[in-house]
């Protein structure tokens, strides 16, 4: 069961986290040298080295890293959240927008906004991790309900008929209160272009518990995985995995949506692309998906700068829109795979 073991098929943990490597290096520097004012490789290379601010390109990079800086720590935490829930609930549709976490999260903030007179970063995260940790139990209850259990296509039902209802509850509290729309408009929409360092390290801590839960709970759910009659059998306990592991998923993502909005798919799309790369044990998934996740979120976030200049005149398109628009095919196609496996699976029977 552990991570020495590789299923056949796979590639080699060290070889997938040498081009996650890359790729996540490439992201960085493209990050902070991309804006509405470039700056030359070589320039980034000298101001990130040195710590020069004392010309224009050093300025700009150093400006540039605290946005980078938490665009990689949240799309670590999407990435293992996302991974997180998938194993939970044994759903390869599984993500924090999809189950309805998001929404729970946006409903709590902005009745923070609204009734409470929150303004810190450190109340936002409070009541999204709240939010998010109530909504997330109330899907997975509805999920639950009726014979079969929480099968994948009830979860994803409960979660849609849920994300739905919340965001009814959010434009009923928003639409009349000016002030409220126009701090949450734009946080609606999943963006890390407001980051600054403290709040990138007042998220590591979180992001820190959850990669810990996840390391340390990754035996059990590869027994998990395993059904939980047999895991049952080989001496674990299923409710108290899912339980703790849950709770790291919605620390995680509810951590993110706090501050950054409710960016959508990169739970659901890092796992899959790591999990086709790599078949072997969960914790270098784990890893992996942290990795992978910073670096898919760094990526949107460029390519959000660049379309943004290039067709509509701003300096930045949301990082949530981009997500959205590369995630929404990939949902689509993950549906379908697994509606033909249930299919196959039914047809075995």
């Amino acid at each position: 069961m552990g991570d020495a073991r590789r299923r056949e098929g796979g590639v080699p943990g060290w070889a997938v986290a040498v081009v996650v490597a890359v790729a996540l290096i490439a992201a960085f520097l493209a990050s902070v040298s991309i804006g509405t004012r470039s700056v030359p490789l070589g320039d980034v290379a000298h101001a990130l080295l040195t710590g020069d601010q004392s010309t224009v390109g050093g300025i700009v990079v150093w400006r540039r890293v605290p946005r980078t800086a938490f665009a990689l720590l949240a799309g670590a935490a999407l990435g293992v959240a996302g991974l997180l829930m998938q194993a939970v609930t044994r759903n390869p549709i599984a993500d924090p927008s999809i189950l309805g976490v998001n929404t729970g999260a946006s409903l709590a903030v902005v009745i923070g906004i609204a009734f409470l007179g929150v303004t810190t970063a450190t109340q936002y995260t409070v009541l999204a991790v709240a939010g998010a940790a109530l909504a997330a139990a109330f899907v997975y209850g509805v999920g639950s309900a009726g014979g079969g259990g929480a099968t994948p296509l009830k979860l994803a039902l409960a979660g849609t008929a849920t994300s739905l209802a919340l965001s009814s509850l959010v434009s009923v509290i928003m639409l009349p209160r000016g002030n409220v729309m126009d701090t949450f408009r734009f946080w609606q929409v999943g963006s890390v272009g407001g980051a600054d360092m403290a709040t990138a390290a007042g998220f590591a801590p979180l992001l820190a518990v959850g990669l810990i839960v996840a390391l340390a709970m990754a035996p059990a759910l590869e027994v998990l995985a395993l059904g939980d009659q047999a895991a049952v059998g080989l001496g674990a306990r299923p409710g108290v995995t899912r339980l703790v592991c849950s709770a790291a998923a919605v620390l995680l993502c509810g951590g993110v949506t706090a501050l950054a909005g409710p960016v959508g798919f990169v739970g659901l799309m890092v796992p899959h692309v790591v999990r086709t790369l790599y078949r072997g044990g969960m914790r270098v998934t784990v890893a992996l998906c942290a990795l992978a996740g910073g670096t898919l979120l760094l990526l949107s976030d460029v390519v959000g700068r660049l379309l943004g200049m290039a067709l509509l005149g701003t300096p930045d398109l949301e990082v949530g829109i981009v997500t959205a628009v590369v995630g929404a095919p990939v949902f689509i196609v993950v549906a379908i795979r697994s509606a033909r496996g249930g299919a196959l699976e039914a047809d075995a029977r």
